[in-house]
């Protein structure tokens, strides 16, 4: 009698672990990814395929990630960082060189693209996963924009409304593109000349966040925000006095990549996961749920009408003209990191 109630007495912690997965003997793929970037439905579907379960920590920034990396975090199979981070933690010996041939998919990646765009032309280390740009998501039923300029930040009467990205390359970045320099400038004059004119739109600013902006421009908290594309449109999609332009003195086009972190524990299965997230009918699902553009090129016969002819997937040819991409800056990036945390302290 007191074995059967010390079993009863066990039942709901069983029930719990149960619940929470303990008794789960699948494997496990731990991956490090950007918020709201890969559809759940084809991480289900991938689960399934291979009897896995996919655990998904996020992050908001490359530097973000990076930092956490260096100071000691391990555990993950696959992380998503932008190509320009993606060539520093691989000349930093973080990275793992890919087998290609448990990437079969890989030939699928657009060859155009990778002569012109990729820094990792070879594949090497990284699969490019998804392209994007940085642009101004703007409530239009509450202001109206007649500039389509980086100087709307500088708009004192929208003066706590308005929101950019905590993200140091991005926010100097749109400082540069507003002086007419590069977003890849190793001058600390241009770089801190800059930072000047974030700090000078930071008085208008609410905050510097790189998620609230969306729940913000959804819910007319904020009515101007520096956002990537992909999430802006998403927000439209919710609400649709939401618009989103690319400033005419240029703006940021940036490729995010598909990594193997040297300490993986499990590459086999983290090669089946950047296969299969490069099979055209994942990509496309992907594109549509996300709104980036995969450069699976196979993949945009699968896309619905609306996303083919969607303009923030699909940058116009004439748009693109003002686009650059973010590159690693070597030993400036210390200029970069002074210039930040001034404009982090100033008031």
């Amino acid at each position: 009698m007191k074995r059967a109630i010390r079993v009863l007495c066990l039942l709901p912690l069983l029930l719990s672990m149960a619940a929470c997965g303990l008794f789960d003997r699948r494997e496990v793929l731990f991956v490090y990814n950007w918020a709201d970037y890969v559809s759940e439905d084809v991480i289900e579907a991938f689960e399934e395929a291979f009897n896995c379960r996919v655990v998904i920590d996020t992050f908001d920034s490359n530097e973000t990630m990076y930092a956490r990396l260096r100071a000691g975090a391990t555990g993950y199979d696959v992380i998503f960082p932008s190509s320009y981070m993606a060539e520093i933690m691989w000349r930093e010996g973080m990275l793992m060189e890919l087998d290609h041939s448990q990437l079969p998919n890989a030939r699928l990646i657009d060859p155009d693209f990778l002569a012109e765009q990729a820094i990792d032309t070879e594949m090497r280390y990284s699969v490019p996963y998804m392209m994007g740009t940085t642009g101004i998501g703007y409530r239009s039923d509450r202001i109206e924009v007649t500039d389509r300029s980086w100087n709307i930040f500088e708009r004192a009467d929208l003066a706590g409304r308005m929101m950019m990205l905590d993200d140091m390359r991005e926010v100097i970045g749109a400082g540069l593109l507003y002086l007419g320099h590069s977003i890849n400038t190793t001058n600390a004059a241009e770089i801190n000349a800059a930072a000047d004119v974030v700090i000078r739109w930071k008085r208008n600013l609410a905050q510097f966040d790189s998620e609230a902006y969306k729940t913000g421009l959804a819910s007319g908290s904020f009515f101007v925000a520096q956002g990537y594309s992909g999430d802006v449109r998403m927000v439209i999609d919710d609400e649709p006095s939401v618009a989103y332009f690319l400033p005419r003195e240029g703006f940021v086009y940036y490729v995010d990549d598909m990594v193997i972190p040297r300490t993986a524990s499990n590459p086999t299965l983290a090669h089946a996961f950047i296969n299969f997230m490069t099979a055209p009918e994942n990509a496309a699902a992907n594109t549509e749920w996300a709104y980036f553009l995969t450069p699976v090129t196979a993949a945009y016969d699968l896309l619905d009408e609306a996303t083919r002819n969607d303009p923030a997937v699909f940058v116009p040819r004439e748009d693109f003209r003002r686009a650059q991409t973010l590159r690693d800056v070597g030993e400036a990036l210390s200029i970069y990191s002074a210039a930040w945390d001034r404009i982090k302290a100033a008031r």
